[in-house]
């Protein structure tokens, strides 16, 4: 009798925890599902943590479109200097070669000027004859002189005094004829680098840099014979460079002449490079409708190498301040956009907008949200999949 009471009352606590048990399964099963009324949707937060809901404020954003291309990195042309001599010569000396960074007015190269040797022997007979001439003017001098003082006192001919002050004024017309052909040979010498006080006994004269910048080309060895015209070296001033990249015709109107540029180079990933848009071709390529685009960017620590690959990302047009949403956030439910805006840790409301422009994944909302509002941006595809009635799925 006593093992039957015992087993009794076991039995009852068994079957009473069970029921407690199934009860609470049922009731936390209750909290779980999600509850519809109207355009509001209730979730629990053991829910809302499953499918990793993230609810963001609504803010007002600066809308930036941009265009983006590739190109590469070229010297701007009106900083490119070819350096070449003006007369003949073998060259004797090299000073400089490609990749060296050189000052305006260095030394590049040293030649033996055949040309400079033949001015400075006529500018040696020039001179001989200027002293000459300056020789014959003292005597010509004294004897108008005497002739003018002789004819003031009747004790000549008033037409040996004009002979003799002609005579006169052609050595002196000599005289500026001849330093004017020295003047010449001199400012020739200037050219080749040879200046007024430099030994006349050497014809060698230099190759110097134009300006400031980088050997991009060196054609020149010791012994070459190289004629006037031939470019020997080419200097190129890289603190200001082109990033050049095509264009696709269709994307030309969004482009405009000095507008901002940004570059990136996979050398230097963290960094980016502002320039602005100097050039747009007015021609296209036939074969890839594309135009020529150039962006003039500062270079002054020479970090962009000259053929180095870049990225530009060129404004567009569309620039504006505005509410925007994550393109995860807008759903659309009845052929209307939608977003969800939590009212309270488990509650959220379907609200109807108008969306504008979309930039860079984020769209312009228009109408129906306001600053501060906590809209859903991951887990909206859920909330519309609830009020649809279908199945939760994963955005």
């Amino acid at each position: 009798m006593k093992c039957f009471i015992v087993f009794s009352i076991c039995s009852v606590v068994l079957f009473s925890g069970c029921n407690r048990k199934n009860t609470q399964q049922e009731e936390g099963k209750l909290q779980a599902e999600p509850v519809i009324k109207g355009n509001l949707v209730q979730m629990s937060l053991s829910a809302q943590q499953h499918i990793g809901m993230i609810v963001t404020p609504a803010a007002i954003t600066q809308l930036s479109e941009y265009l983006r291309a590739t190109g590469t990195v070229q010297p701007v042309d009106s900083r490119i200097g070819a350096v070449g001599p003006l007369a003949r010569g073998r060259i004797v000396e090299v000073r400089a070669k490609v990749g060296d960074r050189v000052e305006a007015g260095q030394t590049l190269a040293v030649f033996d000027n055949i040309e400079a040797g033949e001015l400075l022997s006529q500018e040696q007979s020039a001179r001989a004859d200027l002293e000459r001439l300056k020789a014959q003017s003292i005597p010509a001098i004294r004897q108008a002189e005497r002739s003018r003082r002789l004819a003031d006192i009747g004790a000549g001919a008033e037409k040996d005094y004009e002979s003799s002050r002609a005579e006169e004024e052609g050595i002196e017309a000599n005289i500026r004829s001849q330093q004017a052909l020295i003047d010449g040979i001199r400012q020739r010498l200037r050219r080749f680098g040879i200046a007024d006080d430099s030994p006349r006994g050497t014809f060698l004269t230099s190759l110097k840099a134009p300006f400031s910048g980088v050997v991009t080309k060196a054609q020149a060895s010791p012994g070459d014979v190289v004629d006037a015209g031939r470019d020997v070296f080419t200097v190129a001033d890289l603190s200001r460079v082109w990033v050049q990249a095509e264009v696709y015709e269709k994307d030309l109107g969004r482009i405009r002449i000095e507008q901002s540029a940004f570059i990136t180079v996979d050398t230097y990933p963290h960094q980016s490079f502002e320039g602005t848009v100097a050039y747009i071709s007015d021609v296209l390529d036939p074969q890839t409708r594309t135009a020529r685009v150039r962006c003039e960017v500062a270079n002054h620590d020479l970090r962009l190498k000259t053929d180095m690959f870049a990225n530009i990302e060129l404004p567009t047009k569309v620039s504006k301040q505005a509410i925007a949403v994550v393109a995860s956030a807008l759903q659309e439910v009845e052929g209307k956009n939608v977003v969800f805006i939590r009212h309270s840790p488990t509650q959220f409301e379907k609200r109807e907008v108008e969306k504008g422009v979309t930039v860079n994944s984020q769209t312009e909302i228009v109408r129906g949200l306001k600053p501060g509002e906590l809209v859903v941006t991951q887990g909206a595809f859920h909330l519309k999949s609830i009020l649809a009635g279908g199945e939760l799925g994963e955005d």
